[in-house]
């Protein structure tokens, strides 16, 4: 396994460097830079815009700057943002938890309802809980998730149940520690829910049909030919078998909540990855989408791997490469 491991870390890096290279050359194609703001300014003079353009290494080819950038990514140094005026990787060190654990908790609470309600989707085939799983299945993939957040923040701001924004209130620093807890659950429960949705609907009908056709696997025929009780065959022959194409999805499922939560977070105003990275498109803050883009391609990377492996542990049948 360790072996497996190292080759799958070996294989990121041609990834990154190709993802890296094609989106440092479509941001230096794209109209307008930085400056662009700066240069339209009559107060500014070109002397003044002329060595910002060396300071930023605008000046320079891509090719160029992108080698300058790379160099010192190997060096752990993603650069300084130009418009925070800080080091890119405290930015990132500041953002990437919060969403990390917005899309963990969104994971889990869509794994939760969807996993049951495609068993019970299953077992009870073409009944009223089967139709109602259906309709709101596919209720939840016609809300488009921008939709959904406008209207979490709606229903916050009409009850006053539910905070509208942010990750934490402002007295959380004058807290006592359980108290810290409870409020920074007490904002994630809105995020998690309109990000989580998204993934139910697809979820539970891939466990439903998993389950409907392991039902009728012949190991099922013969357990209950044997005298296996009817809750051993289900969860533990039935179920174990019928989600490991969700555990295979993990990694994509990880890195789809991942993009899913820039929405979120900036309809909502959670201050994440997500926010960081679409403020960084609008003012073309180059470095952080260049760090933010190596951070998606790594949890990609690592969500692929962590399905392998859970993969592996879930079915024994399945040997993951290297193994004997």
């Amino acid at each position: 396994m360790f072996h497996f491991i190292i080759r799958r870390l070996l294989a990121l890096i041609p990834l990154l460097l190709g993802v890296t290279m094609l989106v440092f050359l479509l941001m230096y194609m794209a109209p307008g830079d930085f400056l662009s703001e700066a240069r339209h300014s009559p107060d500014i003079p070109e002397e003044r815009i002329a060595a910002m353009e060396r300071e930023f290494g605008l000046d320079k080819p891509w090719y160029v700057q992108y080698v300058l950038w790379l160099k010192n990514v190997l060096t752990f140094n993603f650069g300084e943002s130009w418009a925070y005026k800080v080091p890119v990787g405290q930015l990132l060190v500041q953002r990437i938890p919060a969403t990390l654990v917005l899309s963990l908790t969104a994971l889990i609470f869509a794994w939760s309802i969807a996993i049951p309600l495609g068993v019970l989707a299953a077992i009870y085939k073409n009944s009223l809980i089967d139709r109602l799983s259906a309709v709101l299945a596919y209720a939840a993939l016609s809300i488009p998730e921008f939709f959904l957040a406008l209207l979490a923040v709606f229903f916050a701001a009409s009850t006053g149940w539910f905070p509208i924004g942010g990750r934490t209130a402002i007295t959380h620093d004058f807290m006592p520690p359980l108290a810290q807890f409870v409020d920074y659950i007490y904002h994630l429960i809105l995020p998690t829910i309109v990000l989580g949705l998204g993934g139910v609907a697809g979820m539970m009908r891939i466990m439903r049909a998993n389950f409907l056709d392991y039902l009728r696997a012949e190991f099922v025929t013969t357990a209950r030919a044997k005298g296996v009780p009817e809750g051993v065959v289900m969860f533990k022959h039935v179920l174990r078998n019928a989600i490991n194409p969700l555990i295979t999805a993990f990694g994509f499922a990880f890195s789809g909540l991942l993009s899913g939560a820039l929405l979120v977070e900036n309809v909502m105003n959670y201050p994440g990855l997500g926010q960081l990275i679409f403020t960084a498109f609008l003012k073309q803050d180059q470095y952080v989408v260049m760090a933010a883009v190596v951070v998606g391609c790594f949890m990609l990377m690592l969500g692929n791997l962590l399905a392998d492996l859970l993969l592996g542990l879930s079915d024994p049948r399945i040997k993951l490469q290297g193994e004997k």
